[in-house]
């Protein structure tokens, strides 16, 4: 049986739609707790991963938790004499490049190509130099305060919202209700309310509400959700 041919656009699109539905994307962060926000992946040496991959590796990081930047294959952490844990799971990176092949004019011509392979994050590897690990980082109270006013408005959509220190802000469908950091850990009250009325507008699309979610059920539809909610 032929191999499936990898998809790395469908794949880049399906992470990313997991944490839309996961509630944190990481490029959208702005309080403190957890993994500490979208730090640049980068490769075993230290060099900066570029393009497409950033993404789908913020997106593994995110959904696994890790705080640590590096990524490597399984051969790479064994020449660093670490070893990958038993039953850890790879994520896809892609490089492009182009090959040379000659015409049958006798002239080179450059092909493009692309081709998947397989890293770890530091976080799932033992035996690694310390300054491969990140930790995850604490909250922290940075004193931000609450707007009365703003307050009061959001109280009178009626929307229904929990805080904890979860560092997450997510609307759960089926609690029917938000969730938030608290505003303590925000880096502004800006920051702390855009968020808030981010997952308002989620919540407005509630079937008790304006019914989005059942006229727009698939996982390109949710994309297009997120894609409301952020206009």
């Amino acid at each position: 049986m032929a191999k499936a041919k990898f998809d790395v656009y469908q794949h880049v699109t399906d992470e990313i739609i997991a944490q839309i539905e996961a509630g944190t994307p990481p490029w959208r962060k702005p309080w403190t707790g957890g993994a500490g926000g979208a730090q640049m992946p980068a490769r075993f040496n230290g060099e900066d991963y570029r393009g497409i991959n950033v993404l789908m590796l913020w997106a593994t990081a995110a959904s696994k938790g890790y705080a640590s930047a590096r990524w490597m294959t399984y051969r790479q952490a064994q020449e660093l004499g670490a070893q990958v844990r038993k039953g850890e799971t790879s994520a896809t990176v892609v490089k492009f490049g182009t090959v040379e092949r000659e015409t049958e004019d006798g002239d080179e011509k450059k092909i493009p190509y692309c081709r998947a392979y397989r890293v770890f994050n530091s976080d799932q590897i033992d035996g690694l130099p310390e300054d491969f690990y990140a930790r995850l980082e604490p909250p922290r109270d940075l004193g931000t305060k609450a707007d009365p006013e703003l307050e009061g408005f959001i109280a009178r959509t009626g929307a229904a919202i929990h805080s904890s220190p979860e560092p997450r802000a997510y609307y759960d469908i089926r609690a029917d209700r938000i969730h938030m950091p608290p505003i303590e850990t925000f880096r502004s009250a800006q920051a702390f309310y855009g968020t808030v009325l981010h997952e308002i507008t989620h919540w407005s699309g509630s079937e008790k509400r304006l019914d989005r979610f059942k006229r727009f059920s698939d996982r390109t539809a949710y994309a297009f959700e997120e894609l409301v909610a952020l206009s």
